[in-house]
């Protein structure tokens, strides 16, 4: 921990960690466990998986596939979107490289 840091106590499905965090960022954290409990006890409450190792990582598998599919704003795919600018950076690389050709 750095002198900026703090120890935070959390409870994730009944078990106690303490972890490194920024004062400023601690709201954010306890955002995260509150989410990331909620997600497990999901993942529990559906009695199709067992074990708490893989409870939390099929609850990490499901936060990261709706993390990837995330829409932002007005339904505004961020996979798609990277797809059009990586593709436009194409077109502009080759016409940059043609340009050069020109001199």
């Amino acid at each position: 921990m750095n002198a900026e840091s703090k120890g935070l106590q959390i409870n994730i499905m009944g078990r106690e960690f303490r972890v490194a965090c920024p004062e400023e960022e601690q709201k954010g954290l306890l955002e995260a466990v509150e989410y990331l409990n909620r997600k497990m006890q999901e993942i529990r409450s559906s009695g199709k998986v067992v074990g708490i190792e893989r409870i939390a990582i099929m609850a990490a598998l499901n936060i990261a596939h709706e993390f990837l599919s995330t829409k932002v704003g007005g339904g505004f795919d961020i996979a798609d979107i990277k797809r059009k600018i990586s593709s436009m950076e194409n077109v502009l690389d080759q016409a940059m490289s043609d340009q050069d050709e020109l001199f």
